[in-house]
């Protein structure tokens, strides 16, 4: 491991890089990879337990602590309690990254790689940093796919995390992936239905802007031609506590000006920045099945009849053929559709981890459903619900969150 010293403020940053197997287990072959981690401490805090903060994604990689906006929100109070471990998640930021570079081997190359940058091996990589950061035991805080990935955690090695953290979340067991997007449909149409009682006029507004779109008529900067359901995923943004201001905002623009074109490009999910987003993001609800696009399969038909009614965190195949970004990725997509998964959680194991923690489970997520989350946290007796219609899918960035977990987790009572 190599290890570089960062000082900031009263901010104290080792950055910490690890060589891993690629693949691990029995499996395991030559090939290598980058783990990167950045531990962040305050002044005062050196001899304070660590906690390893996990992004949501999946495929992205954690925030820096120096600059990045969503950081300072929930880190301050993190850093009361904790040395924080900032993990980027193999494949992601400085843990030997996926990109569009890759796609000079073979589609199939590609995608075998991929196969081996899920939860499970997430996890094997943080069991090598702890033990080389000689901790025996940590803190997890999981957001999202982060959660997801946590929960992979306490099925394969409960006995090295003293509290577990959910954001955003816990996922579905012992579920198909098309249930879980059959769910979230109905979740986002509601969304919908919400926003357009709120902003009557934007139904109007927004089926305008379908015709266009429909019609070839909506261009990008970076040359997309926009289609009707990659207009549709803004629907994404209702998930999120500020993100109903950023479809306003789209909805009173011209889209005939730049200034829409370019807000829009923002805006829209699934660019090229992340391309593991779109890759795999279908594999972190996949435990021992094949996926098949199932988000694209489970389309209720109320959402082919009405255009107005917006998608979520839903993957499509033809964004492949119709997303500049995404059209280098055709041929990995499509053998990643028709991959087995291997399982990533063990119900006995969850029932009998004597895991402690809090999760922060939000009533109206349109990414991770409440009613899953909750029968999940059946099988985590230990783990303390904190079910909230305050916040959306990404609360943990309102900075109140993680302070009523940590009190919840540790006994304390919460007003």
């Amino acid at each position: 491991m190599t290890v570089t010293t960062r000082r900031m403020l009263d901010l104290t940053v080792h950055e910490h890089t690890l060589t891993v197997p690629l693949v691990w287990g029995d499996d395991a072959d030559a090939r290598t990879i980058d783990i990167f981690a950045a531990v962040v401490t305050r002044e005062g805090g050196e001899d304070l337990p660590y906690l390893v903060f996990l992004q949501g994604g999946p495929g992205s990689e954690a925030p820096r602590p120096f600059h990045d906006p969503a950081s300072p929100s929930w880190l301050d109070a993190a850093l009361e309690h904790y040395r924080v471990v900032m993990l980027d998640q193999r494949g992601t930021g400085r843990s030997t990254p996926v990109g569009d570079d890759d796609l000079q081997r073979p589609a199939a190359s590609v995608a075998e790689y991929i196969t081996h940058l899920r939860a499970d091996s997430i996890v094997r990589d943080c069991e090598a940093v702890r033990e080389e950061l000689g901790a025996e035991t940590w803190s997890v805080l999981g957001q999202s796919f982060g959660g997801f990935t946590t929960l992979t955690y306490l099925s394969s090695a409960p006995s090295s995390i003293e509290h577990a953290y959910f954001t955003g979340g816990v996922s579905a067991v012992g579920r198909h992936p098309d249930d879980a997007y059959a769910l979230t449909y109905d979740k986002v149409k509601d969304a919908s239905l919400a926003y357009y009682r709120r902003f009557p006029e934007h139904r109007d507004a927004f089926r305008r802007l379908a015709e266009r779109a429909d019609a070839g008529a909506i261009t990008l900067p970076s040359g997309e031609v926009v289609s009707v359901s990659r207009l549709r995923s803004l629907g994404m943004l209702l998930g999120t506590n500020e993100g109903w201001q950023t479809l306003w905002s789209l909805l009173e623009r011209d889209p005939a000006t730049n200034a829409f074109r370019y807000d829009l490009e923002a805006a829209l999910p699934f660019s090229g920045r992340n391309p593991l987003y779109y890759v795999f993001h279908e594999s972190c609800y996949a435990d021992g099945v094949v996926t098949n696009w199932s988000a694209e399969r489970m389309l209720p038909e109320e959402f082919r009849a009405d255009v107005t009614l917006l998608t979520g965190e839903h993957v499509r195949r033809e964004w492949a053929d119709t997303v500049p970004a995404l059209q280098p990725w055709r041929e990995v997509v499509d053998i990643l559709a028709a991959h087995e998964w291997p399982r990533l959680y063990d119900e006995a194991t969850l029932l009998e981890s004597e895991a402690r923690g809090a999760a922060a489970v939000y009533a109206n997520d349109i990414y991770v459903p409440m009613e899953y989350s909750l029968q999940t946290l059946t099988l985590l007796p230990g783990v303390t619900p904190f079910i909230s219609s305050e916040n959306e899918h990404n609360g943990l960035r309102s900075g109140t969150v993680l302070p009523h977990l940590i009190d919840l987790a540790h006994g304390r009572r919460v007003r």
